[in-house]
């Protein structure tokens, strides 16, 4: 029998509804520092291109590190597995713009997620196309392309208030350029960084985007496909295991998916097989994941038993 999403996405909004107003949102970044709490948005996609959501599910928002899962999946498809001499895949167990760990490791980012690695995988892929603008170009296209939709773009006021309060990222390419795992200039770098972060999508727009990953790597409507299977299993595991920073074991422990979180209140999950799934919330907790969009995960793994555990 075919479970009544609709049905389990408005029990869930209905019982969130107390939780939507705690957590703080990103206030070190001034531009995302304004977006009013208590606003929430969940979509769910299946295989079939059906679509479930509440909320304010057609309302764009900044997916920040969600972009890191994007860029991660075209580097990969470039350089395959040698990527992993310039980043690893394993957790950091820090926070995700920590300093030291890179320092104590020469350079090497432990994971793309983490914000060092995400500007080793944005320069990577600098040093592949050319130059910064065609990097970001190539970026929005390939977001464009697994969203099925020519729209998406970003939001330079966000890109711009990031850059002008990106001291500790800039710091972070300088440190790994000093261990000679940085190829490009770092402020074009780390600017190209900022604007694929300051991507605006819905979640039903994200839901959508994310469904090549639900289904290794080809999008079941349109049959395109934008990884192997190989690594569509890949960036799964890395979403599992570093997609919520130094919370990752405890998201994997409650909510049981293949996620990644962004500082603008959204995360994307995928049910491996069976669908994508997108939330938004903008206030966080203190690992700088979406509070209410966390929990709503949590119910919606226990209401359906879909985890993959």
């Amino acid at each position: 029998m075919l479970m009544d999403y609709q049905k389990i996405l408005d029990e869930i909004y209905d019982e969130i509804q107390p939780e939507l107003m705690r957590g703080k949102v990103a206030d070190y970044i001034p531009a995302l520092a304004e977006v009013p709490k208590g606003q929430f948005a969940m979509t769910v996609t299946l295989e079939d291109g059906r679509s479930y959501s509440v909320g304010e599910s057609q309302k764009r928002f900044s997916i920040q590190s969600i972009s890191k899962v994007f860029t991660f999946t075209q580097a990969l498809h470039l350089y395959s597995k040698s990527l992993y001499s310039r980043v690893g895949v394993e957790p950091s167990g820090n926070p995700f713009n920590s300093l030291v760990q890179l320092e104590y490791e020469n350079g090497i980012p432990r994971n793309p997620f983490i914000n060092a690695g995400a500007l080793v995988i944005t320069d990577a892929l600098i040093s592949h196309y050319g130059d910064e603008y065609k990097t970001l170009e190539t970026i929005l296209n390939f977001v464009r392309s697994i969203s099925d939709n020519t729209e998406i773009t970003f939001d330079p006021v966000v890109a711009k208030s990031e850059m002008e309060h990106g001291d500790r990222n800039i710091a972070l390419a300088h440190l790994m350029k000093s261990f000679g795992n940085f190829e490009n200039d770092v402020h074009s770098t780390v600017m190209t960084y900022f604007k694929h972060c300051a991507i605006t999508m819905s979640t039903e727009e994200l839901s959508r985007a994310m469904l090549f990953l639900a289904f290794g790597g080809k999008d079941p409507l349109t049959g395109k496909l934008f990884a192997t299977p190989s690594q569509a299993k890949r960036i799964n595991a890395v979403m599992l295991t570093c997609g919520h920073y130094d919370a990752s074991g405890e998201f994997a422990y409650h909510v049981g998916l293949p996620a990644k979180s962004g500082v603008g209140g959204g995360i994307v999950a995928t049910v491996p097989g069976k669908m994508s799934i997108a939330v938004w919330s903008p206030a966080l907790n203190k690992y700088g994941n979406s509070h209410a969009g966390t929990l709503a995960l949590e119910r919606f793994t226990t209401k359906t038993g879909l985890s993959i555990f």
